[in-house]
Order: C-alpha cells, then sequence, then structure tokens
C-alpha cells in the first residue's frame, strides 16, 4: 500500500474508532488540522513527517483496536520494550 494511502486508512480508522474527525487525529499528531485533507486532496509530506505521523499512530493505537493488516506496523522500539 502507498505511503499516503496508509497514513490516510490510519487516520480515517483510528478517528472512526474514537468518534473523531481526521482533524481531531492531525490536531494530535501534528498539531495542525490540515494535514489529512490535504493529503485526502492529493497533497504529499516529506519523509519525515511521514514518519512522525507513523510513530504518533504506532505510540497511540488503542489496544482495543486492531492495526490494519495491510500496513506493517513499526517496529516497537528499545526503549518501548524496556
Amino acid at each position: 500500500m502507498e505511503q499516503r494511502t496508509a497514513l490516510i486508512t490510519l487516520a480515517d480508522t483510528l478517528a472512526s474508532h474514537q468518534g473523531v474527525t481526521h482533524y481531531a487525529i492531525s490536531m494530535r499528531a501534528l498539531k495542525k488540522g490540515d494535514f489529512f485533507k490535504n493529503m485526502k486532496d492529493g497533497s504529499d509530506c516529506r519523509t519525515t513527517t511521514a514518519a512522525k505521523v507513523l510513530e504518533f499512530f504506532h505510540t497511540n493505537w488503542p489496544e482495543d483496536l486492531e492495526w490494519p493488516s495491510d500496513i506493517p506496523r513499526p517496529k516497537t522500539s528499545k526503549k518501548e520494550a524496556a
């Protein structure tokens, strides 16, 4: 799955689970609400931004929500495992 599509899927999945909009997820992840709207409208992002957003999802993903199987989840860092 393309990275942009994966980030949008993660945002939509989490937003639906929490009963909020992708704007709220964007505010939590990046402190700006238009990130996922822009992505849905065809914009792209820098690799460092994508990595930051993916790390946000990995760190904040609820235990009662299954991570989408078609999106590779980041490996747990040594710091998290400790």
